[in-house]
């Protein structure tokens, strides 16, 4: 399996309590998958419950390498060795 260095911003990282950290996947998936076993309080604020069925919150961005997921292959994007992952919540400011 890769690592990947993972960072999460915001309320994430506050609920988390760490903004770094390294993760064991092949793909967003598993890392995510890894993340929540490791932090099960960041579910709700990254996945819906739809039906049974997890599905990755509307707001949420999750970057790899600054390149956003939803372009690439969404949470089937492979992950390789030393690659970034951002998860950003919603942000808001003025």
């Amino acid at each position: 399996m890769v690592m990947a260095k993972i960072k999460l911003f915001a309320n994430l990282r506050e609920s988390a309590g760490e903004s770094e950290m390294k993760m064991q996947g092949e793909n967003i998936q598993e890392i995510l998958d890894g993340l929540l076993t490791r932090y099960p309080q960041l579910q709700e604020l990254i996945f819906n419950d739809v039906e049974g069925k997890r599905e990755l919150r509307s707001y949420i961005n999750i970057l790899i390498n600054g390149n956003n997921i939803l372009h690439l292959e969404g949470l089937d994007t492979i992950v390789n060795d030393d690659d970034e992952i951002a998860i950003f919540p919603p942000v808001s400011g003025g």
